[in-house]
Protein backbone atom coordinates (compact mmCIF):
# COMPACT_ATOMS: atom_id res chain seq x y z
CA UNK A 1 0.00 0.00 0.00
CA UNK A 2 1.70 3.24 -1.18
CA UNK A 3 1.86 6.22 1.76
CA UNK A 4 -1.79 8.02 0.66
CA UNK A 5 -3.49 4.87 1.19
CA UNK A 6 -1.88 3.97 4.39
CA UNK A 7 -2.35 7.43 5.75
CA UNK A 8 -6.14 6.88 4.73
CA UNK A 9 -6.38 4.12 6.06
CA UNK A 10 -5.08 5.42 9.40
CA UNK A 11 -7.05 8.59 9.39
CA UNK A 12 -10.33 6.30 8.74
CA UNK A 13 -9.43 3.62 11.73
CA UNK A 14 -8.57 1.06 9.20
CA UNK A 15 -5.76 -1.54 9.08
CA UNK A 16 -3.26 -1.75 6.54
CA UNK A 17 -3.50 -4.67 3.90
CA UNK A 18 -1.91 -7.87 5.40
CA UNK A 19 1.86 -8.41 5.04
CA UNK A 20 2.43 -11.15 1.96
CA UNK A 21 3.61 -13.44 5.10
CA UNK A 22 0.24 -13.47 6.71
CA UNK A 23 -1.46 -14.08 2.97
CA UNK A 24 0.40 -16.41 2.12
CA UNK A 25 -0.06 -18.57 5.44
CA UNK A 26 -3.48 -18.26 5.61
CA UNK A 27 -3.65 -19.90 1.64
CA UNK A 28 -1.38 -22.43 2.72
CA UNK A 29 -3.17 -23.48 5.58
CA UNK A 30 -6.32 -23.07 4.04
CA UNK A 31 -5.36 -25.55 1.29
CA UNK A 32 -3.72 -28.24 3.25
CA UNK A 33 -6.75 -28.41 5.00
CA UNK A 34 -8.87 -28.66 1.86
CA UNK A 35 -6.57 -31.36 0.75
CA UNK A 36 -6.57 -33.29 4.58
CA UNK A 37 -10.92 -33.53 3.72
CA UNK A 38 -10.57 -34.72 0.92
CA UNK A 39 -8.13 -37.60 1.29
CA UNK A 40 -9.93 -39.05 4.26
CA UNK A 41 -11.51 -41.86 2.14
CA UNK A 42 -8.29 -42.29 0.40
CA UNK A 43 -6.30 -42.49 4.09
CA UNK A 44 -9.11 -44.85 5.37
CA UNK A 45 -8.70 -47.35 3.05
CA UNK A 46 -4.64 -47.13 3.57
CA UNK A 47 -4.63 -46.30 7.32
CA UNK A 48 -7.74 -46.10 9.30
CA UNK A 49 -5.61 -44.75 12.20
CA UNK A 50 -4.48 -41.50 10.77
CA UNK A 51 -8.10 -40.77 9.60
CA UNK A 52 -9.21 -38.83 13.06
CA UNK A 53 -5.44 -37.31 13.34
CA UNK A 54 -6.24 -35.73 10.19
CA UNK A 55 -9.34 -35.02 10.29
CA UNK A 56 -8.77 -32.77 13.53
CA UNK A 57 -6.05 -31.31 11.54
CA UNK A 58 -8.54 -30.09 8.99
CA UNK A 59 -11.20 -28.95 11.38
CA UNK A 60 -8.83 -26.90 13.20
CA UNK A 61 -7.44 -25.33 9.80
CA UNK A 62 -10.55 -24.43 8.56
CA UNK A 63 -10.84 -22.36 11.92
CA UNK A 64 -8.16 -20.95 11.80
CA UNK A 65 -8.36 -20.38 7.84
CA UNK A 66 -12.26 -19.12 7.80
CA UNK A 67 -12.11 -17.40 10.92
CA UNK A 68 -9.16 -14.96 8.99
CA UNK A 69 -10.81 -14.66 5.76
CA UNK A 70 -14.01 -13.27 7.98
CA UNK A 71 -11.73 -11.11 9.86
CA UNK A 72 -10.50 -10.03 6.33
CA UNK A 73 -14.58 -10.04 4.71
CA UNK A 74 -15.28 -7.84 8.12
CA UNK A 75 -12.47 -5.55 7.65
CA UNK A 76 -13.54 -4.67 3.90
CA UNK A 77 -16.86 -3.97 4.09
CA UNK A 78 -16.45 -2.12 7.81
CA UNK A 79 -14.71 0.22 5.21
CA UNK A 80 -17.27 0.31 2.52
CA UNK A 81 -20.07 0.59 5.19
CA UNK A 82 -18.53 3.34 7.44
CA UNK A 83 -17.71 5.54 4.99
CA UNK A 84 -20.91 4.88 2.79
CA UNK A 85 -18.73 4.66 -0.16
CA UNK A 86 -21.45 2.90 -2.22
CA UNK A 87 -23.96 6.00 -1.71
CA UNK A 88 -21.08 7.74 -2.61
CA UNK A 89 -20.27 6.22 -5.69
CA UNK A 90 -24.40 5.44 -6.96
CA UNK A 91 -25.10 8.83 -5.89
CA UNK A 92 -22.53 10.37 -8.03
CA UNK A 93 -21.01 12.90 -6.08
CA UNK A 94 -17.50 13.84 -6.28
CA UNK A 95 -15.49 11.39 -4.10
CA UNK A 96 -12.76 12.98 -1.50
CA UNK A 97 -9.52 11.97 -1.90
CA UNK A 98 -10.02 10.27 0.81
CA UNK A 99 -12.84 8.25 -0.52
CA UNK A 100 -10.68 6.99 -3.37
CA UNK A 101 -7.70 6.02 -0.72
CA UNK A 102 -10.38 3.84 0.75
CA UNK A 103 -11.74 2.50 -2.42
CA UNK A 104 -7.74 1.99 -3.37
CA UNK A 105 -7.61 0.41 -0.14
CA UNK A 106 -10.54 -1.85 -0.48
CA UNK A 107 -9.69 -3.03 -4.10
CA UNK A 108 -5.71 -3.69 -3.15
CA UNK A 109 -7.04 -5.84 -0.44
CA UNK A 110 -8.86 -7.84 -3.40
CA UNK A 111 -6.12 -7.71 -5.86
CA UNK A 112 -4.04 -9.65 -3.42
CA UNK A 113 -6.16 -11.96 -1.90
CA UNK A 114 -5.55 -15.08 -2.72
CA UNK A 115 -8.56 -16.89 -2.29
CA UNK A 116 -9.12 -17.34 -5.81
CA UNK A 117 -6.10 -19.92 -5.58
CA UNK A 118 -7.52 -21.09 -2.87
CA UNK A 119 -10.78 -21.94 -4.97
CA UNK A 120 -9.61 -23.55 -7.83
CA UNK A 121 -6.81 -25.58 -6.23
CA UNK A 122 -10.01 -27.29 -3.77
CA UNK A 123 -12.06 -27.29 -7.31
CA UNK A 124 -8.90 -29.23 -9.11
CA UNK A 125 -7.66 -31.52 -5.78
CA UNK A 126 -11.77 -32.27 -5.32
CA UNK A 127 -11.91 -33.75 -8.95
CA UNK A 128 -8.27 -35.52 -8.20
CA UNK A 129 -9.81 -37.29 -4.60
CA UNK A 130 -12.80 -38.66 -6.11
CA UNK A 131 -11.25 -40.25 -9.41
CA UNK A 132 -8.83 -42.19 -6.76
CA UNK A 133 -11.35 -42.61 -4.73
CA UNK A 134 -13.28 -44.36 -7.11
CA UNK A 135 -10.28 -46.18 -8.10
CA UNK A 136 -9.46 -47.20 -4.65
CA UNK A 137 -13.33 -48.47 -4.27
CA UNK A 138 -13.48 -50.83 -7.40
CA UNK A 139 -10.07 -51.98 -7.33
CA UNK A 140 -9.62 -52.54 -3.51
CA UNK A 141 -12.88 -54.56 -2.70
Amino acid sequence: MNERMQAAAQRHGLPHTMPPLVIYGAMVLGLLAAVSFRVLTIVETINPALVRPLWYFAVVGYIFFFAYRYYITERRRRAIVANRLLEKLKGQSQLSSDDRELVAYVLSSLVKSKENINYLFIVAISLVVVAVDLVLALYHH
